[in-house]
């Protein structure tokens, strides 16, 4: 959109609709893409402290919409209020188009009321049709007049069911650096330039932390007992506390070196990464940097899961990939031993190595190019000027 052809526009009101922390930064971004390509807008939202940061007027009396899909009592009450307050809030104010990212549970629920309000609905990050909950697309061809999506086989699936969407790439293309300096990295946290490095990034919730962090830090130390020159970093998501980390490390033995809100750098400066399945081994992806996926979750969910998940790998990099380029170490397999066992298997053999990171540099390339943001930018407000 041109300089003349925003003359004698209205200024665009838009509300951007998040879920969980990652939401709350692609909002963020969004939103500062948003006002680079029109400093007018008048942008509104649900979210938290990265988006009222970037200009966007958070809407009073709304609470954590990440609080569906948790348990008990009190959690729930949270979400039906503010299921209630934000309904009330789409039927009672003008606006050029609601914004929804990620968080399904509850965003398409209110992506109905949305639409029935009469406002333009647009969903950014889109729902995981494509793995599980499949009839959810009915619904989003009811409700949605543009999907926005970030994964490269996303786009065809919505056209072939008449869904207007368009693909922007990947928003980690953003986040990452085009590259690090690796030796820089090691010096400044302590860690020997010549050693070989091993990277723990348990996730960024707290449950899969408690899963998978005990696993993680026993397989490194029969990966320090086989070669006592292996140092090791573990990446701490800004969402979980100190005193986790310590409490579930305690009494392992093995020197860590904890890097808290820095898993792009703790990535790059690591040789092997023991990574928890989800974005962060697209991240990893990104950074080139080789890697072991593991999961566990309860029984009963992953048995749940396993009812309606529909493809065959669970890892987003394998996913992309479109085949199983990285190991996943799933419930009963997730054990330090095949952990371990997979992590040696990398190390000491270079070409299999090497072979994944020729593999890892494929997904980098199908996930797009830089600008993510700015690009869902223009489609929302191009929907608006429609």
């Amino acid at each position: 959109m041109n300089r003349k052809e925003e003359v004698g526009r209205p200024m665009p009101r838009i509300l951007i609709v998040t879920g969980e922390a990652s939401g709350d930064l692609h909002g963020a971004n969004l939103a500062s893409a948003l006002r680079s390509l029109r400093p007018d807008v008048e942008l509104l939202g649900v979210g938290g402290g990265k988006m009222r940061a970037a200009g966007v007027r958070l809407v009073q009396g709304i609470e954590r919409l990440d609080a569906i899909g948790m348990v008990g009592p009190a959690q729930l009450l949270a979400a039906l209020r503010t299921y209630g307050t934000l309904s009330r809030f789409l039927k009672e104010n003008p606006l050029e188009a609601v914004v929804f990212i990620d968080n399904p549970g509850l965003n398409l629920r209110l992506a109905r009321v949305a639409k029935r309000a009469g406002h333009r609905v647009i969903y950014y990050i889109a729902p995981q049709i494509w793995a599980w909950h499949g009839s959810r697309i009915r619904l989003i061809a009811e409700v949605v007049d543009r999907m926005i999506v970030i994964l490269p086989f996303e786009e065809a699936l919505y056209r072939e069911a008449g869904v207007r969407c368009t693909f922007v790439g990947h928003p980690l293309l953003d986040a990452v650096a085009p590259s690090y300096d690796r030796a820089e990295l090691r010096k400044r946290v302590g860690v020997n330039e010549a050693a070989r490095v091993v990277g723990l990034l348990p996730g960024s919730r707290e449950n899969e932390v408690r899963a998978l962090l005990p696993t993680m830090l026993q397989a490194a130390a029969q990966l320090a007992k086989s070669d006592p020159t292996r140092q090791f970093v573990l990446a701490q998501a800004p969402s979980i506390e100190d005193g986790l980390i310590e409490a579930l490390s305690a009494g392992s033995g093995l020197k860590v070196h904890v890097m808290r809100d820095q898993s792009s750098e703790a990535m790059a400066m690591s040789d092997l990464l023991l990574v928890a399945s989800g974005t962060a081994t697209l991240q990893a992806a990104v950074i080139g940097t080789p890697m072991v996926l593991l999961y566990r979750t309860s029984w009963l969910t992953y048995w749940i899961g396993r009812w309606l998940i529909t493809v065959d790998c669970i890892g987003l990099v394998n996913i992309v990939a479109g085949r199983k380029i990285v190991a996943e170490l799933i419930q009963q397999e997730a054990t330090p031993q095949r952990l371990a066992e997979e992590a040696e298997r990398l190390l000491h053999s270079q070409a299999a190595y090497n072979q994944m990171r020729t593999a890892l540099r494929d997904v980098r390339d199908r996930l797009g190019e830089p600008g993510a943001s700015r690009r869902a930018a223009e489609a929302i407000l191009e929907e608006c000027a429609a």
